[in-house]
């Protein structure tokens, strides 16, 4: 079964940091598909890491972008 590594970079309000770490983590644990992830953080900035199979693949990123969606008042542009 082959996989795929995605890091994705995230740059939360100040003022929203520490929950948007902690929103992020409790998605990861709460999908099974995204077991085989790493959560860093900086001082202004949230990586994750997460290695997924091809298979569900997409299907993750577009629940990853909806999720996103409703979060997006937390973070400022790069």
């Amino acid at each position: 079964m082959s996989k795929k590594l995605s890091i994705v970079r995230f740059k939360p309000k100040p003022e929203n940091f520490d929950e948007f770490v902690q929103l992020l983590k409790a998605r990861h644990e709460s999908d099974p598909a995204l077991t085989d992830t790493k959560i860093m953080t900086t001082t202004d900035e949230v990586v994750g890491i997460v290695v997924r199979d091809t298979e569900v693949f997409s299907e993750n990123v577009q629940s990853g972008t909806e999720y996103l969606n409703t979060i997006r008042h937390m973070l400022q542009e790069y």
